[in-house]
């Protein structure tokens, strides 16, 4: 018997992609699964299409915010209702490929794993694949504390072993607060080298080195509550070190 999986994934101004994301949900291979969607008091259209969907799918849910309040609020609405034993994440404008679940969820199942993630495939704007972000096959506490190689959107943890754990209430990077959040706790996540997922590849906080600065250091003083000093310190002779490295060594394959 499949397990419940609850698949988190919050929404703002999402209209150009989010039908796309919806799709690569409904296309899944494994069949028991719900998909919590939280909006953030979207401007354009993204309510009405998810509506849509919600009318035809009784698995997919919406939830809308009264007032605009980040996407880690957002995605702790949706983990508040969630009913699966496993809690996956998958953001408005990115994809799964339709086997993502069928493959990691008995990973996870048959070895015991708390916390799993997987390599992952990027594309451009228009959705066409152009590369490959290979994972490692593990990430422990330590290592995710130096550099965040964890896809959100292939993370999925078991919540019948961890219990709910909700996203840091931070406007930026809470998606790697909770990463540090659950390998505190399970200490270790284990990895699939088979890329299950498509990342939609943008201007995010990695290619602004300021952005980058400034919310890792707030990242640390709010989830480990370390002092201003440390994290900064942390940041610059630990954590970017690791980031540039990955930066100058990571490979793309670039697909014609």
């Amino acid at each position: 018997m499949e397990e419940l999986v609850s698949i988190i994934m919050p929404s703002y101004n999402s209209s150009k992609f989010i039908a796309a994301s919806i799709e690569s949900v409904i296309a899944q291979t494994y069949k028991n699964w719900e998909l919590l969607i939280t909006d953030d008091c979207s401007k354009d259209n993204t309510v009405e299409i998810v509506r849509q969907y919600v009318y035809k799918d009784e698995m997919i849910k919406l939830f809308c915010l009264q007032e605009n309040s980040g996407a880690g609020v957002a995605r702790n609405n949706s983990i508040k209702q969630a009913k699966g034993r496993f809690i996956a994440f998958l953001d408005s404008d990115d994809r799964w490929k339709p086997n993502k679940l069928e493959v990691q969820i008995p990973f996870m199942s048959e070895n015991g794993y708390e916390l799993s993630y997987s390599s992952y495939m990027t594309c451009n704007e228009k959705g066409e694949t152009n590369g490959i972000v290979v994972c490692r096959k593990k990430e422990t506490f330590s290592s995710i504390k130096r550099d965040d190689k964890i896809g959100f959107l292939t993370l999925i943890y078991d919540v019948k072993m961890l219990g709910k754990v909700y996203m840091p209430i931070i406007r930026k990077r809470q998606d790697y607060g909770l990463k540090i959040l659950l390998l505190r706790k399970t200490t270790v996540a284990y990895g699939l080298k088979e890329p299950l997922a498509i990342y939609r590849k943008g201007h995010g906080l990695s290619s602004n080195k300021v952005s980058l600065c400034k919310y890792n250091i707030h990242c640390y003083m709010s989830v480990l509550g370390w002092s201003y000093c440390k994290s900064f310190l942390w940041f610059v002779f630990v954590f970017m070190p690791c980031f540039c490295k990955k930066k100058h060594f990571i490979t793309f394959i670039i697909v014609d």
